[in-house]
């Protein structure tokens, strides 16, 4: 006796249309996971200084190549995307915000407050640092 599968109770990727909501769930995950590795490059810098000034200046120059800098850019943009987007679940778990058209405004204003917040802090370190 052969049975068949049961039918899935829910729309399956193919025909279901990815909306803001579920977009920022899945990238507040991924971000959540990126700064988690993030942390170990900084646990590496860390331990870079405590091990002596050779081994520090190795760390300074390894994390101081483009791509170590993209890393970086990456990792500023998770944290600002997490944090603002942690301020925003905060606010539902008060109980405001549940509408539709407040989830958009919301969610809206997390994606604008995180590209304001990675460049002004990019900015501000280049400035500091003098190559702007």
């Amino acid at each position: 006796m052969t049975t068949t599968p049961p039918s899935p109770l829910s729309p399956h990727l193919q025909i279901y249309k990815p909306q803001l909501t579920s977009l920022m769930s899945i990238t507040h995950r991924a971000t959540g996971i990126f700064l988690s590795l993030g942390t170990l490059v900084l646990v590496y810098w860390l331990m870079s200084i405590a091990a002596g000034p050779s081994v520090y200046q190795h760390a300074q120059q390894l994390l101081h190549t483009w791509p170590s800098l993209l890393l970086l850019f990456a990792w500023s943009f998770s944290l600002f995307y997490h944090l603002c987007n942690g301020i925003r679940h905060l606010f539902w778990d008060a109980g405001y915000g549940f509408t539709l058209k407040a989830t958009y405004r919301s969610g809206y204003l997390v994606i604008a407050a995180t590209l304001l917040l990675t460049t002004t802090a990019w900015i501000t370190a280049f400035v500091i640092n003098g190559v702007l």
